[in-house]
């Protein structure tokens, strides 16, 4: 019987389109490391201003936004887009909507955009604006592709054959229809001409500044958050081979994240021109999302009940759990860093800068990198990871660089912002603004390192997984024990 039923199980897996998710787990991996190697070398540039080359292509300038896009929608895009077709097929049961064709398109029209995007922040053609997003066809085609993914994923939950719905796909299903609405209406602009590159946007003055934080923290809250909690929701429960704690409690957190997270943009422009009821409404919806952030945490923490043992032997489970532990300390600072009085301290500082690398990289990162971890051997049809070892070795370079990183900004943060308000007994400011910027330079150069041991790790990472996909496992790491009955391909 049990040969039957595996039977059913691999005619029902050899229905799913994996090719298509293995073509995004090469991508997450292959941008990824082209993210972290940029933003290593734009830290050092900070510390260590001689290497912007008096070249206008490799600027701070020029290389910043190449960076963010680099690690959020190439390295987390990609991340989140091989993890939903992932997932979707599983829970639902069958095979993505649209067939291989439309898969086919969606990937390398995916990639298309990263790469017009990065040649446009190199070559300065950009919208100019806070983001420097990409120009206006740039901004179009990223329409029609996330279009594309919207019908092959919900396409896929229509034509399921699983009458539930499994609540990952719900918080992907959000990430990808408020990234939609986010993206339309922020990037709304009046081409010059249909074969200049040059647009304006619709919005200007504090109505511009008000649109693009809406966009900016609601990125954050449904790309980097809503996206990753579905692989949370996933990938921890099944690495650690235990239910998710509390059904309930996730739709819970579903909705009051959803409902909450789209009021909070305001609070990114305390003491500004915004109107003050919006900042305080800003504030007040950030501080209400400690609950449903928290709530995910404690659900994703306890679905280790009784296997806590296992993050002993299992770092590939390290990861994935350390992550949702930098999910409640980036949650807790967010709101923390909202508060007006807080904010006076903490905005236009570094302290900021370590925020959201906190959440960058204890969070995105590494909850992405114990998901390709398990994806991979299954994806490729291997026993098990070549080397756990690696595995260890990627987690504890990869920690120390978030820890060096993230002390170095809070030290370098608060005591430039402390520094910004110090002043002497004649009511003078005591320090010059390149005074702040020499006592920094210490902070900034733990920083750069802090960013070489990620880039240290993630190759580690990338040598790992070419091994594993070539079938090779360390001769000295002996299999665990039903470890190949976990990894069978027809899972």
């Amino acid at each position: 019987m049990a040969s039957i039923a595996l039977g059913r199980v691999e005619a029902r897996a050899s229905e799913y389109n994996e090719d298509v998710v293995r073509w995004f787990t090469i991508a997450t991996v292959f941008w990824g490391i082209v993210g972290f190697l940029v933003g290593t070398y734009i830290a050092f540039q900070l510390a260590f201003p001689v290497l912007n080359l008096d070249l206008e292509w490799t600027t701070f300038g020029r290389l910043r936004p190449l960076h963010t896009s680099a690690v959020i929608f190439a390295f987390g895009g990609n991340a989140l887009l091989a993890t939903s077709l992932y997932v979707v097929q599983r829970t639902c049961r069958a095979p993505l909507f649209g067939g291989p064709l439309v898969a086919a398109f969606l990937f390398w029209g995916y990639q298309l955009f990263i790469v017009m995007a990065a040649l446009g922040y190199v070559t300065g053609i950009t919208q100019g604006r806070e983001y420097a997003e990409p120009e206006w066809y740039v901004d179009l085609w990223l329409t029609i592709v996330w279009v594309v993914y919207f019908v092959v994923f919900f396409g896929t939950v229509l034509t399921r054959r699983e009458p539930h719905i499994y609540v990952a796909n719900w918080f992907y299903l959000a990430f990808i229809v408020t990234i939609a609405m986010l993206h339309i209406v922020n990037n709304l602009a009046v081409p010059v001409s249909l074969l200049g590159a040059k647009s304006y946007s619709l919005f200007a003055g504090v109505q511009d500044a008000l649109t693009q934080w809406w966009y900016g923290h609601n990125a954050v809250g449904f790309f980097l958050t809503a996206g990753f909690l579905g692989i949370m929701y996933y990938f921890v429960p099944k690495q650690a081979e235990r239910p998710v704690y509390s059904y309930r409690l996730s739709i819970i957190h579903f909705w009051a994240l959803i409902f909450l997270y789209i009021w909070a943009g305001p609070h990114h422009l305390h003491f500004t021109a915004l109107p003050d009821w919006a900042q305080v409404l800003g504030m007040t919806f950030s501080v209400m999302l400690w609950m449903p952030s928290w709530g995910g945490m404690i659900n994703g923490l306890m679905t280790l009940s009784g296997a806590w043992d296992k993050l002993r032997t299992d770092p590939v489970l390290r990861f994935l759990v350390v992550s949702v532990a930098f999910y409640g300390m980036s949650t807790f600072e967010g709101p923390l860093m909202s508060i007006r009085q807080v904010n006076a301290l903490s905005h236009y500082t570094d302290w900021t800068v370590g925020h959201v690398h906190s959440g960058a990289l204890g969070w995105v990162a590494f909850v992405t990198f114990g998901a390709v971890y398990y994806l991979v051997p299954r994806l490729w049809r291997a026993q098990r990871l070549y080397s756990l070892r690696l595995v260890e070795w990627h987690f504890w370079i990869a920690t120390l660089g978030i820890v060096l990183y993230i002390t170095s900004m809070w030290v370098s943060g608060i005591m430039q912002g402390l520094m910004w308000r110090s002043y002497d007994s004649l009511g003078f400011l005591q320090f010059s603004f390149i005074e702040t910027v020499e006592a920094m330079h210490p902070f900034y150069v733990i920083r750069a390192f802090g960013g070489v041991l990620f880039l240290l790790g993630a190759l580690i990472m990338a040598y790992n997984l070419y091994r594993t996909t070539k079938g090779d496992i360390r001769a000295e790491e002996p299999m665990p024990v039903g470890a190949a009955a976990r990894l069978a391909p027809a899972e």
